[in-house]
């Protein structure tokens, strides 16, 4: 767009109406930051724009890529080649790119070459701003800081795991991008992966960036790969139709703006995968993501196995709800354990009850997006929250049988109404193991 440093100054200025009078903090921020801010106009395919970014940065320089993940590479090569990523004593030079990061496995490995071929990983910051959230840091420090959370996270202890991401918002306008990603593509390698490689690592020797990090790739490196057998057994895609989300009328995604009227691509899916470490054998790990259900619902389910007996007056073990943590990314971000206790009363019975803490209960975290710190890391260079080129190609070689399974299929994705909780299929792929899906919870609950 046509503009100079003025002119995105004041669109700038005018984000945050807590930045002006009125707020003398963020107030004094902005008026230190907005005469350091610049604008650029130009053709970033182009050689001459990169010259005259040239002339006007020293020092200090982190680029953000807020463009069409085509063009990564594009000016990657620019960047490096006019000299712009070279770091000297004086001053870094780093990358930010959000996802995705490829489109499958082979793509993501020719991506990453051809960005560390002009520049090293530690000046490549991938940001996934899932890992931005509080709760996401948490889940480190959660079981790492306490005994009697770490000494049970095994499969001695764990029956299975559960990571959902479900989403109220359709398609919307956005489909000519969505139509040719679906949900596996968008969220799985990338948000869900994340998440699992959080809950199933092993503890770092360290908190430095890289000795986490280590450990998380282990992780998505040891997720099992399926065969194409296996991964028909182990995956179910959707797509909703028509219904009502929170009352509202939402049409088929077929129907919606930009989409294929026979489109086979999925608005949903649920995955049963195995991690083949000594941890977690024989521990399922149940994804789960869709757009258009019910109510929005990111959490980690962690479910614990039944007590070997059951001494209490009329109770068998399999009759006592288990013991389940509850980990709850967004839109309340908290925890909740639940547990079984007396019933008050003359008898003995047990009941089930949750104890709940919410981060909006004891911190001031409401202005917070899950960027901020994400922004602050790249700055200061710590890159504990970003992902490693391997990390990513291991996630990816995860699900590619899925998509090789689903691009050769000639079959339509399961249907589901707008508005639910998925297709069947979806609670026929826990069933098969005895096991169901935790139930979504709507803002403000919890569900026991």
């Amino acid at each position: 767009d046509d503009g100079n440093d003025q002119s995105l100054r004041d669109a700038l200025g005018s984000f945050d109406p807590k930045g002006g009078e009125g707020d003398g903090e963020k107030g004094d921020a902005w008026a230190r930051l907005k005469d350091r801010v610049g604008y650029l106009q130009g053709d970033f395919t182009k050689d001459d724009v990169f010259e005259q970014l040239k002339a006007r940065v020293n020092g200090n320089v982190a680029f953000y890529f807020a463009v069409p993940a085509k063009f990564f590479g594009t000016i990657v090569d620019k960047l490096a080649d006019h000299g712009l990523m070279a770091e000297t004593p004086h001053g870094f030079r780093r990358i930010a790119i959000e996802k995705p990061f490829g489109h499958d496995l082979a793509s993501a490995r020719d991506l990453n070459a051809r960005i560390l071929s002009k520049v090293g990983e530690a000046q490549v910051y991938r940001i996934d701003h899932f890992l931005g959230k509080e709760t996401v840091q948490n889940i480190m420090t959660a079981r790492f800081a306490n005994m009697m959370i770490e000494r049970v996270w095994n499969a001695d202890c764990i029956a299975h795991v559960q990571i959902t991401a479900a989403e109220t918002v359709d398609v919307g306008t956005r489909g000519k991008f969505y139509d040719g990603t679906g949900a596996l593509r968008d969220m799985v390698p990338n948000h869900l992966f994340q998440l699992l490689a959080m809950v199933a690592m092993e503890p770092p020797a360290s908190f430095d960036a890289e000795a986490i990090r280590n450990e998380k790739g282990k992780v998505l490196k040891a997720v099992r790969v399926y065969s194409p057998g296996k991964a028909k057994r182990n995956g179910v895609r959707g797509q909703y139709t028509a219904g009502k989300v929170k009352g509202v009328d939402v049409p088929a995604y077929a129907a919606s703006p930009d989409v294929a009227p026979d489109s086979k691509t999925e608005t949903y899916v649920a995955l049963k995968l195995m991690v083949d470490t000594w941890r977690w054998a024989g521990v399922p790990f149940y994804l789960r993501t869709g757009k258009a259900m019910t109510c929005r619902d990111t959490e980690i389910a962690i479910t614990f196995k039944p007590v070997p007996f059951a001494s209490f007056p009329g109770a068998a073990a399999d009759m006592l709800p288990p013991n389940r943590l509850i980990i709850q990314i967004q839109p309340d971000e908290g925890l909740s354990m639940d547990i079984n206790i007396k019933r008050p009363g003359l008898e003995v019975a047990t009941a089930p009850i949750a104890l709940d803490f919410r981060y909006a209960d004891e911190f001031d975290i409401g202005h917070l997006t899950g960027y901020e710190s994400l922004i602050y890391d790249l700055f200061v260079g710590d890159q504990t929250l970003f992902q490693r080129a391997d990390a990513i190609e291991a996630g990816w070689a995860a699900v590619q049988p899925f998509l090789d399974l689903w691009a050769h299929d000639a079959g339509m994705p399961e249907p589901y109404e707008a508005g639910t909780l998925g297709p069947a299929a979806a609670d026929a792929l826990l069933a098969h193991d005895d096991h169901s899906w935790h139930e979504l919870a709507p803002a403000g609950q919890t569900v026991p």
